[in-house]
């Protein structure tokens, strides 16, 4: 709930309860912490079950996971996985610089999917999987989850109803102390920021201002060909958005939405549930607390809500938005000179 220090005529807007949202069943392809995370948001904040987890490395690797998390069924291999009738929706946990063949792998089954964010290591990728889930009329979301957190909620309703006014200016930074984590100093994993961090202050500029008319952008690469860091300017008609990523420090993690009538502050982080304050030039201020534990069983309920209602793709982050953020990335990524051994 929010507290205000002026009063307002309306509280924000904030998610949809995931309890609330229909059950389905998971596979996971991946045994990963990122798996670990959604596993636990599926397993403790909503309706649906993992029923299987795949791990390509090992089986022993899958098995090692399903005992941990309670999971009946383990896999070998992500084509077993996905050919188990028993699974409804899979999700792709892999490293980033392979998530289009998996998640083709589970098109071509037919399952639902929800694939890990960046969506892949570049936009060819990204249209070939898109295209691929379209024709075959499943469901498929990028998991980005800040779209479906209730902070994020709070702060679409208040820019809709105007309580900032025209926004005309977005910042968003994204840094981690991240140089020993072997697979973001790799290129042939494509590694670097930002696919890996960058990409959630790029996807904060394109939920808060669309794509950008232009983009500017600066980095700099490390002795191994991967970004250490990276700032980018991007361009709109009558509104900037400044964004910047790092793996060689912390940084505050914040995010700021200036508008002709006011400002909204995110706290760090400002992409996982977390606290805002709106200050109106007329006085007003308004701080809202989106602070829950996990966070990712937005995403997922979201997932259950538009299957449920036969659709195939958000509309909180739709599959033209994973696009045009991937087209963003790959143009970052020109102006800097990051290119993938894969890619040459």
């Amino acid at each position: 709930m929010s507290d205000a220090t002026t009063e307002t005529p309306l509280a924000p807007a904030t998610a949809p309860d995931p309890m609330e949202a229909p059950g389905y069943r998971w596979g996971i392809l991946g045994a990963g912490g990122i798996a670990r995370k959604l596993t636990d948001a599926v397993q403790q904040f909503t309706q649906s079950e993992v029923v299987a987890v795949a791990s390509a490395s090992s089986l022993a690797n899958a098995q090692a996971f399903a005992e941990e998390k309670g999971i009946p069924t383990a896999y070998g291999s992500y084509a077993e996985l996905v050919a188990d009738p028993n699974v409804d929706i899979v999700y792709v946990a892999t490293p980033h610089s392979n998530h289009h063949e998996p998640a083709l792998l589970a098109i071509n089954a037919g399952k639902h999917l929800l694939v890990e964010k960046p969506f892949t290591q570049n936009v060819a990728q990204a249209q070939q999987v898109i295209d691929a889930a379209r024709e075959r009329g499943v469901f498929m979301m990028e998991a980005m989850w800040a779209p479906h957190l209730p902070h994020m909620y709070a702060v679409r309703d208040l820019i809709a109803r105007g309580e900032i006014g025209d926004v005309v200016a977005v910042q968003a930074d994204h840094g981690q102390l991240l140089t020993h984590v072997e697979r973001l100093v790799k290129p042939e994993l494509a590694g670097g920021a930002l696919l890996d961090l960058g990409v959630y202050p790029v996807s904060f500029a394109h939920h808060m201002l669309g794509a950008p008319q232009a983009i500017t952008a600066r980095g700099r690469l490390t002795d191994l060909g991967v970004d250490a860091q990276v700032a980018a300017i991007f361009e709109y008609d009558g509104a900037v958005a400044t964004v910047n990523t790092t793996l060689e420090a912390r940084t505050a993690n914040t995010a700021q939405i200036a508008g002709t009538e006011g400002m909204i502050r995110l706290d760090g982080t400002f992409y996982s549930p977390t606290t805002f304050t709106l200050d109106r030039n007329d006085g007003t201020v308004i701080e809202f607390d989106g602070q829950v534990d996990n966070g990712f069983q937005f995403e997922v309920a979201e997932v259950a809500r538009c299957i449920a209602a036969g659709r195939t793709e958000s509309e909180l982050h739709s599959l033209d938005t994973t696009l045009d953020i991937m087209r963003s990335l790959d143009e970052i990524r020109a102006q800097i000179g990051l290119v993938y051994p894969n890619e040459r």
